[in-house]
């Protein structure tokens, strides 16, 4: 794990918790969760469905409240609800995400560079011109130009739309920006470019990724450490490199031997993951 320099934290989690209620069942979807992300760190937090993946984001970003827990952005506690204008735009500034599907985040009816020039507005660029020059350089940040700033999201592939949501969470100079499963839905030559894009702008920017993901293969491209998610709890929490060639838990070996290979073996693997022992409930996200 990362030794940590308070000085250069973005995001520091401690004892996360949430459930849900179903009737008369409880259901945790996330159990004790800690971890921080430096500047420029990128973390990719790995599981399957229902592993509490998604919750995590869902809370990190504030559309979940936690039962329990802290975040911290900054060293500044993220508020559990915020009221008025001034307090959704730091709340904005704190933490973007990007989700699967850019349709999320882009609206189909206006432009681009609409969109984005928007985005500049609200939060506080007020000259046309230097909106203008500003919505250019982020859609230059993602490789792409004029054309695309155009265009409708509809008419874009779908790789020039999750950088075009990219370019729009950055537009809002988040300290942290989250991705949900961003390139899971993009062919692999596509997520390759998008990984690479993602790389470059931690680097150049400082700024901190928290990657969810199910694919160890996406994780180890772009992040320096990785949380295994099982049913909610943490399994494991190690530099990427040293979980993937020797992990410890049997459930991050299984998640490993889940990939396709040529002496890959879907029942062994099915067998392995009914010996898993499961909890009570299941989890969520």
């Amino acid at each position: 794990m990362t030794v940590e320099n308070s000085a250069r934290t973005l995001l520091r989690v401690s004892g996360l918790r949430k459930t849900y209620r179903t009737g008369k069942t409880e259901v945790v979807a996330v159990d004790g969760l800690s971890f921080s992300l430096q500047a420029g760190g990128a973390l990719g937090i790995v599981g399957e469905s229902g592993s509490g993946k998604t919750t995590t984001a869902r809370m990190l970003i504030g559309l979940e409240r936690p039962d329990a827990g802290q975040i911290l952005v900054q060293g500044e506690p993220l508020a559990p609800t915020v009221r008025g204008r001034a307090a959704r735009l730091a709340r904005a500034k704190a933490v973007q995400i990007v989700f699967q599907d850019p349709y999320l985040s882009l609206d189909a009816r206006i432009t681009i560079g609409a969109t984005i020039d928007g985005t500049l507005r609200l939060h506080g660029l007020a000259d046309p011109a230097t909106r203008a020059a500003r919505m250019r350089e982020l859609l230059a940040q993602v490789g792409l130009g004029e054309r695309e700033a155009a265009a409708l999201p509809r008419e874009l592939s779908g790789g020039q739309r999750q950088r075009a949501a990219i370019a729009r969470a950055l537009a809002v100079e988040p300290a942290v920006l989250v991705l949900d499963e961003a390139v899971s839905a993009l062919d692999v030559s596509v997520q390759a470019q998008v990984l690479n894009l993602l790389s470059d702008i931690r680097r150049d920017t400082g700024i901190g990724l928290v990657f969810v993901s199910h694919d160890l293969a996406v994780v180890r491209y772009v992040c320096d450490e990785a949380l295994v998610l099982y049913r909610g709890r943490t399994m494991e929490h190690r530099p990427v490199a040293e979980l993937l060639s020797d992990p410890g838990h049997p459930y991050t070996q299984l998640l490993l031997a889940s990939v396709p290979r040529p002496d890959w073996d879907p029942d062994s693997i099915s067998r392995r993951r009914r010996e898993l022992d499961p909890p009570a409930a299941e989890g969520a996200g």
